[in-house]
């Protein structure tokens, strides 16, 4: 697995570990335009600094930091997306990698703390809805909600926000998703319709992305074939189940 690990001079390097992975932390964000992100290659050659996405690496250092943790793993450059072998096993393994890692950092790049309100205030639910509403309808976020056992959410300053669990009647309302798998049920004790409700209405930016981030939640593997269209990768998804 190849993880980012912090080095003495405040950068960050790439550590590839095979065998007994260390305890890691991960990060479920908002990608944005593909020129802002750091990618694999940024990583390689030092370059990626200057991007606005680097401050997603920054806030993941300064998290795994405090948690005690020397590793994290970004899916925007941690996965070599040039090796369409890489790729492929790479989402194949991801709810994997989220369901180990020891936390999953959520973080939400466009709410400011000032706009959350406090803890337990009824007045401010229906904002913390919209907020969910706007960041879990997207397809990849289902394994990344579900997947680990801890999860933090974290506003735009960097500030702790609440958990999976102190959030779970929001999450619950706004994804539907039923209570007992979001507090760690196994999913295989859910139908396969229930599992496949979840999914209602979810987006993904490539359209075989819609069947291919289900991959966890029906624990299956199955070969990439970009291009071929989101109906046959669900006829294909379908079957393997």
């Amino acid at each position: 697995m190849r993880l980012l690990q912090l080095q003495s001079d405040g950068g960050v390097k790439f550590a590839e570990i095979y065998g007994d992975i260390p305890a890691y932390a991960i990060l479920s964000h908002t990608w944005g335009a593909d020129a802002d992100e750091v990618i694999y290659q940024d990583i390689i050659t030092d370059r990626g600094v200057g991007k606005s996405g680097y401050q997603k690496i920054r806030f993941c250092v300064e998290k795994a930091a405090n948690d005690g943790l020397k590793y994290f793993w970004i899916d925007t450059c941690c996965i070599d997306k040039s090796s369409s072998a890489e790729l492929s096993e790479a989402i194949n393994s991801m709810f994997r990698w989220y369901q180990n890692a020891a936390k999953c950092y959520v973080y939400l790049a466009d709410v400011s703390i000032r706009g959350w309100g406090r803890e337990h205030d009824p007045e401010i639910d229906d904002t913390r809805t919209l907020i969910f509403q706007q960041r879990f309808t997207r397809g990849w976020t289902l394994q990344e909600l579900l997947a680990p056992a801890i999860v933090e959410f974290f506003s735009a300053e960097g500030e702790r926000l609440g958990d999976k669990k102190s959030l779970i009647n929001q999450l619950q309302q706004v994804t539907q998703i039923a209570r007992g798998a979001l507090e760690g049920d196994p999913l295989s004790s859910f139908s396969v319709d229930e599992r496949m409700a979840w999914t209602n209405k979810r987006k993904t930016k490539r359209d075989e992305d819609a069947a291919y981030c289900l991959f966890g939640l029906f624990d299956l593997h199955m070969p990439l074939l970009y291009g071929e269209g989101k109906k046959r990768a669900f006829i294909r998804l379908l079957r393997e189940i």
